[in-house]
């Protein structure tokens, strides 16, 4: 048995990760989630700590994404012992963007204000409480995938009538006042532990698109993307980790934006798939995943210990 698997499915986000795992000697195995069968009588799980990888963005990839099978496989690997790096109950949060809104709103955080349904039919009614232009979401996205604006109430009617809006894997919508964003960029706060990592300002030129990996800036057809190292508030760090740590999220991204109407910062993401920023030693001097390798070795101490 190897002391770490890495439950896996993008074939190149990761790359990095496992070239530090190399270069450090962890002994480690890779599990590409395509092909993997398990046994629900046999709970022996792979490794001591296992690093769920698995990301909401992967249904772009494959109709036949592996996002449900990971929770019920993490859970199951759980139960028989296993140190789950971003576990069932994590993946349950990602996978709802609905949820997280809850969690963060229910910390005493703002969010943009939201109404979620699960029919389309009901998109026009939902937004009638809200200031226009509003945004249909769809529950479970990624890479700004699923995410259509409306200016009007009709322009929200034609689209729901001629089956343009938005659909998400698990038909659950959300649909939320557009938030004009101070200066044009967003700030996504990286968490490691449920403390504090590291954050970036991320500008997509209004666009919904903003992963800000190396893999996804390259993606063609990929809108340019301007990425610089933020310094958030205190107040804005310690928001941050109490959403990583009311969410259960070892690893993972909150973002927020600065709402231009009000100056009020706003909530609005929780993203358990953190493959780190681009060119790292050039926006922040340093590579986020030595600190995540040196975390997940203390993790793998622990559990020889115990």
């Amino acid at each position: 048995m190897s002391d770490l698997a890495v439950f896996y499915e993008h074939p190149k986000w990761f790359a990095p990760l496992f070239a530090g795992l190399d270069a450090r000697g962890i002994d480690h195995v890779a599990i590409h989630a395509d092909g993997f069968v398990y046994d629900p009588a046999d709970p022996r799980p792979p490794a001591p700590v296992i690093l769920n990888r698995i990301a909401m963005s992967s249904f772009l990839r494959a109709p036949e994404h592996p996002i449900f099978f990971a929770q019920g496989l993490m859970a199951q690997w759980r139960a028989a012992g296993a140190r789950i790096v971003n576990d069932a109950d994590v993946l349950a949060v990602d996978a709802s963007k609905a949820r997280q809104l809850a969690l963060i709103a229910g910390l005493g955080l703002a969010i943009p204000k939201t109404r979620v349904v699960h029919r389309a039919a009901d998109l026009v009614a939902a937004a009638g409480a809200l200031a226009w232009p509003i945004v249909v979401k769809a529950n479970i996205g990624g890479s700004g995938a699923g995410i259509v604006s409306y200016d009007s109430p009709a322009e929200l009617a034609a689209a729901v009538a001629d089956g343009s809006v938005p659909d998400s894997i698990d038909r659950v919508l959300l649909v939320q006042e557009y938030v004009p964003v101070r200066g044009g960029a967003i700030t996504r706060i990286e968490t490691l532990g449920g403390k504090y990592l590291y954050a970036i300002d991320v500008d997509g030129g209004g666009g919904f698109d903003l992963c800000p990996a190396d893999v996804c800036l390259t993606a063609p057809g990929k809108a340019a993307v301007t990425i610089t190292r933020a310094n958030p508030a205190p107040t804005m760090i310690d928001a941050a980790e109490r959403i990583a740590q009311a969410a259960g999220m070892d690893v993972g991204g909150v973002e927020m934006m600065i709402d231009d109407r009000d100056g009020c910062p706003r909530f609005y993401d929780v993203n358990a798939l953190s493959n780190f920023v681009a060119d790292p030693l050039h926006v922040l001097g340093w590579d986020p995943h030595d600190r995540l390798i040196d975390w997940l070795a203390d993790r793998i101490a622990e559990a020889k210990a115990a």
